[in-house]
């Protein structure tokens, strides 16, 4: 067989895709599964977002637009995440992509050579370890600490970052954790940056999902770090537009710039009615995202309860997104085979270490499901710890 380029050797699936296909060949058979794998909303997109996509097609809105958008989406995400941020951004400084994703590879292409460092949170994302390896980066996992809410290990960074480093993945709220890292934090990592001349790619696609009022600190409000920054944000989590595939980056103009060539010679630009329908969903009515993290409140606080009262298990209670993290090293089994355990039991769930080494002795369940659905996936999970603990 003719050879493929190295480049895509180290990409492996992502997990939850797999579990879920796994799931879904149980369901066949019969097997009743609860969902507590694929990391997005159970709520429908906002109506009123819906119907502006739905009349943007009919009125013929689907034509090709501008790779980095539509100048009026731009604007208003401009406006929307300096408010959010208390910062001001220019519309210039937006990048529109389908998806978050291209604003998380595009930027790290634009700025990683090979053999450049990038040090990137573990348990983590696992496509920050797939495009820095692309980018021919080296991959630098800091671990996250249990014992800090999942934050950096910060004696950990200040032993890796080097003059070699060339780009800080941030992801606070996180995916997998739902730990939020605390300004004194980010203030540490930032002087790390600005001494290195590092830049920080910060995934803030979580943001706005938080509970008891949290506001989530962004390190480009800090001094010096708005110009070397690249936050990536979304309509995903937040409008529950996972399937619109809608996601945009603000970065300095010039690496927008490079962004955008690197759009135009992939995906060419994002759907124009899908952009009509994130400019609806910006600039309508809030209350259904307000409603939607409502309804995670009491969700969250039922699954980490529960968790908390089974057998060799605690998690801590996250401060935002709708992922709990539990800590099972007390059952005595691997996250694999515990996670493969629930799954014969009727539970998906994710093992921690599908999102990196140190992910190891934890589990990554979603609650973005009904508060019955938890309900019974908890007594599902301690039926199946009782038959093997």
């Amino acid at each position: 067989m003719t050879r493929f380029a190295q480049r895509t050797n180290h990409l492996r699936p992502e997990g939850a895709y797999e579990v879920l296909a796994r799931a879904q060949q149980l369901e066949a058979t019969g097997k009743s599964i609860i969902h507590l794998e694929i990391g997005e909303p159970d709520f429908a997109s906002p109506p009123h977002v819906s119907l502006a996509g739905i009349k943007a097609i009919v009125a013929g809105q689907t034509r090709y637009t501008p790779p980095v958008g539509m100048a009026s989406l731009r604007s208003a995400i401009a406006e929307y995440a300096g408010k959010k941020r208390n910062l001001t951004f220019h519309p210039n400084q937006v990048a529109v992509s389908p998806g978050a994703k291209p604003n998380l590879f595009f930027p790290a292409l634009a700025v990683i050579d090979p053999g450049d460092e990038v040090i990137y949170p573990n348990p983590g994302f696992p496509t920050y370890e797939a495009m820095i390896g692309v980018a021919g980066g080296i991959a630098t996992p800091v671990p996250l600490l249990e014992s800090k809410g999942f934050s950096f290990d910060l004696d950990a960074f200040d032993r890796l970052v080097n003059e070699r480093t060339r780009l800080i993945i941030l992801n606070s709220p996180s995916n997998p954790t739902g730990g939020v890292i605390p300004l004194a934090d980010l203030e540490h990592i930032a002087e790390a940056a600005r001494r290195y001349d590092c830049w920080v790619l910060s995934d803030e696609i979580y943001g706005q999902i938080t509970y008891e009022g949290l506001v989530v600190p962004s390190i480009a409000s800090l001094p010096g770090m708005l110009e070397r920054t690249i936050i990536m944000d979304g309509f995903s989590k937040t409008y529950a537009m996972t399937g619109w595939r809608l996601g945009y980056g603000i970065m300095p103009e010039e690496l927008v710039n490079r962004v955008g060539l690197l759009l135009t010679h992939s995906v060419g630009c994002t759907a124009q009615f899908t952009q009509l329908a994130g400019l609806e969903a910006l600039t309508g009515p809030q209350a259904y995202v307000a409603m939607m993290v409502e309804a995670s409140h009491p969700r969250r606080d039922l699954i980490v309860d529960g968790l908390n009262n089974l057998p060799g298990v605690h998690c801590l209670r996250p401060d935002s997104t709708f992922y709990a993290f539990p800590n099972i090293r007390g059952t005595g089994k691997t996250s694999l085979e515990l996670a493969n355990l629930f799954l014969e039991g009727g539970v998906a769930v994710l093992p921690g270490s599908a999102f990196g080494v140190y992910g190891e002795g934890y589990l990554r369940l979603v609650f973005a499901n009904s508060y019955e659905n938890i309900e019974r996936a908890l007594e599902r999970m301690k039926e199946t710890l009782q038959k093997v603990l």
